[in-house]
């Protein structure tokens, strides 16, 4: 299976069953993911190194713009889409794949944990799982320390406070915080 069809039925909330072509495809990408971002987090490596490892990481071309302090953890990096402008601070997770979608000029604090994955509920089939994409729009600002949900979007303009667990959609300039997080104001642009 290539690397488009993996995020066509991603894309498409395949169920996977443990032991299936896709779930081995996950482990995988998974080793794949590990030995470069061992390679990313255990030396100092330029600006431009990062780009590199990054779009070798989500195997898409990453833009000169980016940035990102190490350490950073993905156990996949293959289902991650990152636009222009974008920084993430250190310590970050990525549970991508489900898919992770960021779009422009948008800056993700440190700690930060973005999941795209659920557990079948039934205990007899927990190792099965269920993929739900993360998107970010364009100017979001996530603070330090929050989680991100499967299945969450972030639209354009928005924050999301330090500490907060997103388990719903934020809608467009809008600023929410807390466990769950709640809206609590408007931006006014």
């Amino acid at each position: 299976m290539d690397i488009n069809k993996f995020r066509e039925l991603m894309k498409k909330r395949t169920y996977v069953e443990k032991g299936s072509e896709l779930f081995e495809l996950f482990h995988k990408y998974s080793s794949e993911a590990i030995k470069i971002t061992m390679e990313i987090n255990s030396s100092y490596h330029t600006k431009d190194e990062i780009t590199e490892l990054m779009s070798k990481l989500t195997g898409r071309k990453i833009d000169k713009s980016f940035g990102l302090f190490p350490p950073f953890y993905t156990d996949c990096g293959k289902n991650i889409k990152i636009g222009k402008n974008v920084f993430i601070n250190s310590c970050c997770r990525f549970q991508d794949q489900g898919g992770i979608e960021i779009g422009d000029d948008v800056l993700i604090g440190h700690n930060t944990t973005i999941t795209t994955l659920n557990h079948d509920f039934n205990p007899d089939k927990r190792a099965n799982l269920t993929p739900n994409g993360v998107k970010i729009g364009n100017k979001v600002w996530i603070g330090s320390d929050c989680t991100i949900l499967p299945g969450v979007i972030i639209e354009d303009g928005a924050i999301v406070g330090a500490g907060s667990v997103v388990t719903k959609n934020v809608k467009a300039n809008t600023i929410v915080a807390g466990n769950p997080a709640k809206f609590l104001k408007r931006i006014e642009v």
